[in-house]
């Protein structure tokens, strides 16, 4: 969806835009792999710890949100509030209403309040987690990247809490990932809350109807099967997505081609790194004897699948998830042999 951004551009770890409020509450909504949309409200240069607080102080900071508000931020915010209107905003570590960034390069520094709040692969529909779950960001992103079309069956054989899924679908049926969460921007002196009512309201109208999904997953832990079936009710889409209790080794295709991704654990505990390394071969085995036709794609950060797996890869992906560098990987599988 076009949310009206002007003059993008890749930025160190994001893309900088121009754009109205209208603008700052679409992105926030409709983004898929946005981690958070920052205002900058000041650029400064510096070669001390002095600079950096003699800039902070120099924002009008009164009027872009109300001194009752809390906030995470250094003294120079709060020491401008009690010299404009005699009071100290609180400081909140854990949940503050308003957040105020500072980044720093070698000789300048930048100043910006939070428009999202909370980070945005927080969707606010997440009602249980399996562990080291992916961001929802992060699975939108890898859904992306797979370049799967939405009249493709798409298969997750080891769907875990169902998140990739559940981004699919949404995606798939034009679903606003920010639709059943707060923001940031609320917060703000500058908030018009007519307009994001009706923003709101035109992203809760029918979603797409588009073609027929074909979406599957599967799990061989019959918890995370629970976990994956109240995930998907509580996004809304559990009524395009058929789960099934199944072994990734053994599981036939639901198609003759189609879209395959999945998470597969890295190996961190002691032991499953071995016995990765024994899964890893009989996982390719598995591909060519049951998935002929169909691509696919594996996120992990076991540098150690590519080489172990036995299969021709496609293309590697650098990615991160969180700190840990990991690579989606593409398999295209055919039948019989894929090497000349």
């Amino acid at each position: 969806m076009s949310c009206g951004a002007a003059a993008p551009s890749a930025t160190q770890g994001g893309v900088g835009f121009f754009g109205s409020w209208e603008t700052c509450y679409r992105v926030n909504l409709w983004s898929r792999i946005a981690s958070r949309v920052l205002w900058r409200v000041g650029e400064f240069e510096y070669g001390s710890e002095d600079d950096i607080y003699a800039a902070a102080r120099g924002v009008d900071w009164f009027s872009l949100f109300d001194v009752n508000r809390t906030l995470r931020v250094k003294d120079a915010v709060c020491d401008r509030f009690r010299d404009d209107v005699g009071r100290r905003p609180n400081v909140e570590r854990a949940d503050p209403d308003v957040r105020v960034h500072v980044f720093l390069e070698e000789e300048r520094g930048a100043l910006y309040l939070d428009t999202s709040g909370e980070a945005l692969f927080k969707r606010g529909w997440r009602a249980d987690i399996v562990e080291a779950p992916l961001r929802e960001n992060l699975a939108a992103g890898i859904v992306m990247l797979s370049g799967w079309q939405f009249d493709q069956p798409l298969l997750d054989p080891m769907c875990g809490g169902a998140t990739l899924l559940s981004e699919a679908a949404a995606m798939a049926r034009g679903r606003a990932p920010g639709l059943k969460r707060e923001f940031g921007f609320e917060k703000l002196d500058s908030f018009n809350a007519q307009l994001w009512k009706d923003l709101r309201e035109e992203a809760a109208q029918p979603a797409l109807k588009g073609p027929k999904l074909q979406l599957f997953g599967s799990d061989s832990d019959a918890r995370a099967l629970n976990v994956a079936r109240r995930n998907l009710a509580a996004a809304g889409v559990e009524r395009w997505v058929t789960l099934e209790a199944s072994d990734v080794l053994t599981r036939k295709a639901p198609a003759e081609s189609g879209v395959m991704i999945a998470n597969p654990p890295y190996g961190e505990r002691i032991g499953e790194s071995e016995e990765l390394a024994r899964f890893y071969p009989k996982l390719g085995d598995a591909l060519k004897k049951n998935f002929a036709g169909w691509n696919c794609f594996f996120f992990t950060a076991d540098r150690r699948m590519e080489k172990l797996i036995r299969l021709q890869t496609s293309r590697r992906t650098p990615l991160f998830n969180g700190p840990i560098e990991c690579r989606l990987y593409e398999f295209r599988i055919v039948a019989g042999s894929n090497r000349p």
